[in-house]
């Protein structure tokens, strides 16, 4: 392949992997590993040939795409050659319209797909919540507000309750109702520092509960916490969360979150 294609090629694929993720982007590496010689790659055009074609091989992997390799390989001389192409124009315009037309249409299934599983992902959450709360609301020391959040006093502080308009600077941790922990403050040895009135509903109505000082145990509603859209990880639809909060103090007034503290429960601050 001559270099001038090549650098074509690679700048091409450069491009179409910034739209994708790490993980689409990247070919999964071998189980094992072959040394480059054992491999029969020497030079670098082989090596780079060989790269480029595992980049486009997953590519097509990630999109579902079934090539015929021979005929791939015949298209790629074609153009590289400057031969005279086996299918016309005519052609070529004709078999890709139905190509774009099959993908497309696989790719509504899919979302079809995706969507009935997140629909009885949403209906099994909230049953499932409603349960572990009626449960857990039995328990000695629980308490629940007007709201139906609940919460247990680990330590009761004795400081000032924050408002809405007040900053706070917290240590969390934040567990799934079957005990999957999906985010923690205190593993990254840094607590958060945020608006009160910026985070989820159930923990605006609790912060303005606690005095500084505080550790509760807190059970908030799905419709409360993310509802009946998740949050796309392992905050699924309709999940009822369970958090550990301590408030180690109010800030300042005026005083902005601390640098780098953009998120609580691992999800962006909302506007």
């Amino acid at each position: 392949m001559k270099t001038r294609t090549l650098a074509v090629v690679a700048a091409s694929l450069l491009a179409l992997s910034a739209c994708k993720d790490d993980k689409a982007a990247a070919p999964a590496a071998p189980a094992e590993a072959k040394p480059v010689a054992a491999s029969g790659l020497t030079t670098q055009e082989q090596k780079v040939s060989y790269i480029l074609g595992m980049n486009i091989g997953s590519q097509f992997k990630a999109n579902q795409v079934t090539l015929d390799e021979s005929s791939f390989v015949a298209g790629i001389k074609t153009a590289v050659d400057g031969s005279e192409p086996k299918l016309t124009k005519e052609d070529i315009q004709q078999t890709m319209q139905a190509f774009q037309t099959e993908m497309q249409k696989k790719q509504e299934e899919a979302q079809k797909a995706q969507q009935a599983a997140m629909e009885a992902a949403a209906v099994k959450n909230k049953e499932d919540g409603v349960k572990f709360l009626a449960e857990n609301a039995k328990k000695a020391g629980v308490q629940t507000t007007t709201s139906g959040i609940q919460y247990e006093v680990l330590t009761e502080g004795k400081g000032d309750k924050p408002k809405a308009t007040d900053t706070v600077t917290v240590h969390y941790v934040g567990n799934l109702i079957d005990g999957k922990e999906f985010d923690s403050s205190i593993k990254r040895n840094e607590p958060a520092t945020f608006a009160v009135g910026a985070v989820i509903p159930g923990w605006v109505e609790i912060l303005q509960l606690m005095p500084v000082g505080s550790k509760w145990k807190v059970a908030i509603p799905s419709d409360l916490a993310y509802g009946a859209g998740g949050t796309g990880g392992d905050i699924g639809p309709n999940a009822t969360l369970i958090f550990e909060i301590e408030l180690l103090k109010i800030e300042a007034p005026g005083a902005a979150p601390a640098a780098g503290v953009e998120a609580i429960d691992g999800q962006p601050l909302p506007n």
